[in-house]
């Protein structure tokens, strides 16, 4: 079993091997389940996924979308 230290600002470090079995990285969001004086930590969803499709490009590729707004920027209609 694996252990930290709360310190006195209630932080603690999540150890190694436990971020590397969840995949843990830089600005992952760690959510919290107590149920009595157990606690359950789980990975919660990242922001970038949930927004999956939220996001509508007309036709053509990313590129090709920034090329042309570079192309035009600085005119006036």
């Amino acid at each position: 079993m694996t252990r930290s230290i709360m310190t006195s600002k209630g932080r603690t470090t999540v150890p190694r091997e436990v971020r590397d079995r969840l995949g843990l990285s830089v600005h992952d969001t760690l959510q919290w389940e107590v149920e009595g004086t157990v606690a359950r930590v789980t990975l919660a969803a990242r922001g970038f996924l949930l927004r999956k499709g939220s996001i509508h490009v007309g036709v053509g590729s990313a590129k090709d979308v920034v090329r042309r707004a570079r192309s035009t920027r600085g005119r006036t209609a």
